[in-house]
């Protein structure tokens, strides 16, 4: 009776583990190589398993990189929940919302090279997944409920929608890893030296902070 029970259950962890890593794995190619560039065989070998098994799990070359982009915008868009920004004062919400970005996108690399490969696309495969619309709601529903609370008590100004405040965000953190090739070789910095780590997040913060209390 008790292996009736349990091997159905462990079967299904298995799986859920095997297909994390193969997302893991095709995420890390589909960032280095592009969508053209990667070979499912390529991801076959570098986590132990068969292509015939990546077809299994996900059906083929392209519902796996639709896959790759839908998880990579999860991620970033559960860890802002994670912030309970409504337990905080709207100001200090907004500085941890933009700080949490800032370490998102430093401690995930691969997702800004992601977006960098679909925009050069002009956005062919992620056009192919509706469902992110919903996905990405929250962070701006988010953003809009402290910017309400914060005008109503007079702590932020009232001219600014949290779209733009999404984009400022996303703007800075985005060129932090997508451009630290260029700007390192013609300014002679590292924007992701770990020694300035901490300058560079807490500046994301300042600015929103110092741009939504601006004339309050």
């Amino acid at each position: 009776m008790t292996n009736s029970v349990t091997e159905p259950v462990v079967r299904k962890r298995d799986a859920e583990r095997t297909r994390a890593e193969l997302l893991e794995v095709a995420t890390e190619a589909f960032a280095e190589s592009g969508y053209a560039g990667t070979r499912v065989d390529e991801i076959a070998e570098r986590t132990k398993t068969t292509k015939r098994m990546i077809y299994y799990y996900f059906g083929g070359k392209e519902q796996l990189y639709l896959a790759v982009l839908e998880n990579a915008y999860r991620g970033i868009r559960e860890k802002e929940q994670s912030i309970h920004a409504g337990d905080l004062a709207p100001v200090e919400a907004l500085r941890q919302i933009a700080e949490l970005t800032y370490d998102h996108h430093r401690n995930h690399t691969e997702f800004i090279r992601l977006v960098s490969i679909e925009n050069i696309h002009h956005g062919e495969f992620i056009k192919r997944l509706d469902g992110l619309r919903t996905v990405n709601q929250p962070a701006v529903a988010v953003l809009e409920t402290v910017l309400e609370r914060g005008r109503a008590e007079g702590s932020v100004r009232a001219d600014v929608d949290a779209l733009d405040v999404h984009l400022v965000i996303s703007s800075y953190c985005f060129f932090q890893v997508a451009n630290q090739h260029t700007f390192g070789y013609l300014f002679d910095r590292d924007l992701l030296a770990e020694d300035r780590r901490e300058h560079f997040r807490s500046m994301i913060g300042d600015v929103v902070v110092a741009w939504l209390t601006a004339e309050v």
